[in-house]
């Protein structure tokens, strides 16, 4: 009766899966829960029970793309970053994952006496990749790979879930945390060496994100233009970090009775957010004047607070705090927009374009000598093109990056549905293969994993001294699934889990589709 109900109510099924998995998700025994990672199994018990009720493969494949899209605008900017830093490093230890992974899956397949196709397929199940799969099925010409990855699927998600809730547990690793709230300072200038010298040259000679952002002289507020030359007793008004401030103050003179803050007549300062799609994925050098002089003194991004450097370009979502003179304080509003909607929205022009560009890159045919062709698929071509156009900002007119809670939403609704949808879709598969092939399949897979994981973190730890925030994103990369670094994340309470994460899932979906096409190709060569 149940079972009937949902298979005639997909949709329902579908939401229900995602309700009860994120209810279970929130259950926590001695200080473990599974967070977004309850919803694979409420869809696995669901597709087992009702295997008609799973939604046509689109949904998860949508799903899985507003995630990976939202990943890689996000972080695209630290993507290319890093691999100009350890990102190469990472990489590297990744791939020595995923082929270590590749070599136990048909070692332990051997032993077990499944075909390669079947423990290919245990490969890519167990490093949860559609695409590696797809490669496998295409290379060997059969369903065989398909039986691994419905077994080694689950555990492939689970695994690396519960190896950073222990490994976290028994380490108790310190995680560096977000950098201390800017804040305001004055300052009279009393020292010799800096009196007579311009604003800018003060300022080049200040600590590391120090800026001097209004200057009082004669009982009247300015903004502190570069070209002024200090006078004694000026006061400046300082923006930076604590104890870069605390240095400054030494530099210039004495800390100042906030001269400057108590007299809001001629300069005042007021938030607003970036609202008009003509000053996002701007730098604040590239800015339109209002016509009048004002200064923003930083810019506060989710929950972290940046310093306005001249090449800080401006996103959706953003709050400038602004000093502008107090008459002209709703029109600094007006130009900036001030529409807290713009906190949450982003323009569907640059998601549809850039999912068109990412979808037409994934199934762009790529030569592999001695092996054939292969491609970067539903989840690699969409990736990469959006770490691509989260990096550059703005092409033309338009803005490819959104708010980040905007970006939240969407990558976190997307990653919900696909898990959701792949695991009442594995469900039926996922209980047959277990009750034909016995315990022995799921070790295997378990043995895959763990070759995968292992790897990542001995060497990670011991060897390369990984900070471990970014090793568990290195790690997620390297298993795959998405809901690996949303664990993660929400564990350590740090985003370099994501950042991590982009590092490496691009490449590694790379090397996974070799490997598995490499590795089947090789087992079906005669000689």
């Amino acid at each position: 009766m149940i079972a009937a109900f949902l298979e005639a109510q997909p949709l329902l099924a579908l939401f229900l899966v995602i309700g009860v998995g994120y209810a279970l998700g929130q259950v926590s025994v001695r200080g473990f829960s599974l967070g977004v990672g309850a919803v694979l199994f409420a869809g696995l018990f669901v597709g087992a029970l009702a295997p008609r009720a799973a939604p046509p493969g689109m949904v998860s494949t949508l799903g899985l793309l507003m995630f990976l899209y939202g990943v890689g605008i996000q972080y695209g900017r630290q993507f290319f970053a890093g691999l100009a830093g350890p990102g190469l490093v990472w990489n590297a230890l990744a791939l020595a994952a995923v082929l270590a992974s590749l070599l136990v899956a048909v070692q332990a397949g051997s032993l077990l006496g499944l075909s390669v196709p079947i423990s290919v397929g245990l490969f890519a199940g167990a490093g949860t990749s559609t695409a590696a799969l797809q490669a496998a099925l295409a290379a060997a010409g059969s369903k065989d790979p398909a039986i691994g990855y419905s077994v080694a699927y689950p555990i492939g998600v689970i695994g690396p879930i519960l190896a950073i809730h222990f490994v976290t547990a028994w380490l108790k690793p310190v995680i560096a945390n977000p950098a201390a709230a800017l804040r305001f300072a004055e300052v009279t200038v009393t020292q010799p060496g800096m009196i007579g010298r311009n604003i800018a040259a003060v300022a080049a000679s200040l600590p590391a994100g120090v800026s001097i952002s209004g200057l009082r002289r004669d009982h009247m507020n300015m903004l502190a233009e570069p070209a002024l030359t200090l006078e004694e007793d000026d006061a400046l008004l300082l923006l930076g970090l604590p104890a870069a401030l605390d240095a400054a103050i030494a530099l210039l003179g004495t800390a100042d009775p906030q001269r400057i803050a108590k007299d809001r007549r001629d300069l005042d300062i007021v938030r607003v957010f970036v609202s008009k799609p003509g000053l996002l994925g701007r730098m604040i050098a590239e800015l339109p004047s209002p016509g009048f002089p004002m200064r923003i003194t930083h810019v506060r991004r989710g929950d972290a607070e940046l310093i306005a450097e001249p090449d800080l370009m401006l996103e959706a979502g953003d709050r400038v705090v602004v000093l502008a003179p107090a008459a002209k304080l709703a029109e600094v509003r007006a130009h900036f927009g001030d529409s807290i909607r713009g906190n949450a929205e982003f323009s569907y022009v640059s998601v549809g374009f850039g999912m068109v560009l990412g979808l037409a890159l994934g199934v762009v045919p790529s030569p592999l000598p001695g092996v054939g062709v292969f491609t970067l698929g539903v989840a690699g071509g969409p990736l990469i093109v959006a770490l691509i156009l989260g990096a550059l900002g703005r092409t033309g007119p338009i803005g490819w990056r959104m708010p980040m809670t905007a970006n939240l939403v969407l990558r976190n609704f997307g990653l919900t549905v696909f898990l959701a949808a792949v695991a009442m879709g594995a469900g039926r598969p996922f209980v047959d293969e277990v009750a034909r092939s016995g315990v022995p399949i799921l070790l295997a897979a378990a043995l895959v994993l763990s070759a995968n994981v292992g790897v990542v973190l001995l060497i990670g730890l011991l060897v390369l001294k990984v900070p471990y925030d970014s090793l568990i994103g290195v790690m997620a990369g390297a298993t795959g699934n998405p809901a690996i670094p949303a664990y993660g994340a929400r564990r350590l309470q740090s985003d370099r889990v994501d950042v991590g994460y982009a590092t490496i899932f691009p490449s590694m979906t790379i090397a996974k589709v070799i490997a598995a096409q490499v590795a089947v190709t090789l087992a079906s060569t005669p000689g």
